[in-house]
């Protein structure tokens, strides 16, 4: 190895001392041959320099795989090669290559967690996410997952659902599965613990646990996120009065893959540990994965004097807030009723 080592860098000292100094030159200034506008190297792990010279020349990109090798030797980064994905731009030289592949500037890629999912539906999302290594299977349990995590579901907080942070999370080659779950896990307990030290005084909420499972419900009633504070508003004043909280996604949620799209009197009357027509203040888990607009919402609700509100149903996703139930009953019989 040793002796292979000082041939190389005896041809580096010769190339630029000797005969092939306008070669070398030429190649430094001449720029890697691409097919298209970018191309994406990817560099396995373990991956020599002599390796990865001759992959370059193999897919096209350099002539010689000795030019970039003493290219290397001569900048004293040949042990300094990385593994990952690289993404190589039209006009680029070797110089700039070398300084890319010995960088940590490896190719970034995204997995979106949607505000609103549930945990089954993340989790599916994840395992069918061929970038990603699949360390947890193709239909790991909820159980399974949070031991992988380190959070056994040995008390209800633990529950896999509303446990993970909705938002866009990059990551590089290599990472897994249970990499974007840890990740998500971790900021979501980071969220809301800040949020839940910020939050209004006299509110119904005795833990974080309980403002999550609040959102959580916020968040599956409005995609609008200037209604966020305003519905978590009604459902804080139902709390504080003792009010069923009636809210059609916990519902649904309890009902699980038996409902079919369509909510009737029927489903409000079934006894599920989630309906909140049927029990009084929170269901015992969070019903989705809430973002942290939904989660502040739900800490600095907005004051008012609405106990009701129903969807306008007219394209907008907005609804109408209602004092009363007579009101209510007249906003339903608008804008429900005489639309059916």
């Amino acid at each position: 190895m040793m002796r292979a080592l000082l041939l190389v860098s005896t041809l580096a000292a010769s190339l630029i001392a000797g005969g092939a100094w306008m070669e070398y030159q030429d190649f430094l200034s001449e720029p890697v041959t691409l097919d298209q506008e970018s191309l994406v190297l990817d560099i396995k792990q373990g991956t020599s320099l002599s390796g990865l010279s001759e992959e370059l020349t193999r897919l096209g990109l350099v002539e010689h795989p000795y030019l970039f090798m003493a290219l290397a030797y001569h900048e004293g980064k040949a042990a300094s090669i990385k593994a990952g994905e690289y993404k190589l731009s039209s006009g680029i030289r070797p110089p700039e290559l070398l300084a890319l592949v010995t960088s940590d500037k490896v190719v970034q890629h995204a997995f979106t967690l949607v505000e609103g999912w549930t945990y089954r539906r993340l989790f599916a999302a994840v395992a069918k996410d061929e970038r990603l290594e699949n360390l947890l299977g193709d239909n790991p349990s909820a159980q399974a997952v949070m031991t992988r995590l380190g959070h056994p579901e040995e008390h209800p907080e633990e529950h896999p659902e509303g446990r993970f942070l909705p938002e866009t999370y990059h990551f590089s080659k290599g990472a897994s599965d249970l990499d974007i779950l840890r990740r998500a896990y971790e900021t979501m307990e980071q969220v809301l613990q800040e949020e839940w030290a910020q939050r209004d005084e006299g509110l119904p909420l005795e833990s974080p646990y309980e403002a999550l499972i609040l959102a959580s419900i916020v968040e599956k009633e409005t995609g609008l996120a200037a209604e966020r504070p305003t519905i978590a508003g009604v459902f804080i004043r139902r709390l504080d009065r003792g009010m069923k909280l009636q809210a059609d996604p916990t519902v649904i949620y309890g009902l699980g893959e038996r409902f079919d799209g369509n909510i009737t009197r029927a489903h409000l009357r079934q006894d599920t540990p989630y309906n909140t027509y049927v029990h009084q203040g929170l269901p015992p888990t969070p019903i989705a994965l809430p973002g942290r607009a939904a989660i502040h919402g739900a800490l600095h609700p907005q004051a008012g004097d609405s106990l009701f509100f129903v969807a306008k149903g007219d394209g907008s996703h907005s609804h109408h807030f209602s004092a009363t139930l007579a009101e209510h009953n007249r906003a339903v019989r608008r804008y429900q009723l005489k639309r059916r």
